[in-house]
């Protein structure tokens, strides 16, 4: 009933991708639906990334995770006028002592049939492989997919095992239904990232997102 004109608003604001989910079968989710949002992340700053995190790139990462938070919040204002909840999740988000956010963006990501979860742990998308960032918000407003789920589409790659110098992926095929820890170590990610001081307070890597053959940078 609301998916075309919110999709529409979403993708008016800036949004790369837009989609909805039902969260019926997922354990724990404080609301019934989600709406997923992903930002394109830019072709030139990921190739300033050379065998190590770059300044550009940490600074683009931060402008674009902006970005997603605004147009969560726009998201926000369109359900809460049609008289439903909202709850923006933040595009760069975890509780204190944990590697977990709230909410898992991809979670809300892939049933929304944006794309699969690749081996980098990273939401894989058709159009733009692993070069997004997400954004999620949480709602009661009845909202269905607009788009069906994505078939797992690594095949044998393991470029993301091999370029990922923390050594934070196993390089085995994940799962919603596993956990994280069984194919991903973001603590390993986490304390490599912290060796960057130069880069930036909080530095991110991208290493294993400059190396997905899905990206064609």
């Amino acid at each position: 009933m609301y998916e075309k004109e919110l999709h529409d608003v979403l993708i008016g604001e800036g949004a790369d991708l837009a989609g909805f989910c039902c969260l019926k079968d997922v354990k724990n989710a404080p609301f019934p639906y989600a709406v997923s949002v992903a930002y394109k992340l830019s072709d030139s700053v990921l190739k300033t990334i050379d065998g190590a995190p770059s300044k550009m790139y940490f600074q683009h990462y931060r402008t674009v995770n902006t970005k997603l938070d605004l147009i969560a919040l726009r998201a926000v204002k369109f359900i809460e006028k049609k008289g439903f909840q909202a709850f923006p999740v933040a595009a760069s988000q975890s509780v204190a002592g944990r590697f977990y956010g709230y909410f898992p963006h991809k979670t809300a990501a892939v049933l929304s049939g944006l794309g699969y979860i690749g081996r980098n742990c990273l939401l894989i998308t058709p159009e733009y492989g692993s070069k997004v960032r997400l954004a999620t918000v949480l709602t009661d407003m009845p909202l269905s997919p607009l788009s069906p789920l994505k078939e797992f589409d690594c095949g044998g790659c393991l470029a993301c095992v091999a370029a990922c110098p923390a050594g934070a992926i196993s390089g085995k095929t994940p799962s919603l239904s596993g956990t994280r820890e069984d194919f991903f170590d973001a603590e390993k990610c986490s304390d490599f990232m912290k060796t960057f001081k130069d880069v930036g307070r909080g530095a991110v890597c991208g290493l294993c997102i400059k190396a997905c053959p899905k990206n064609k940078l």
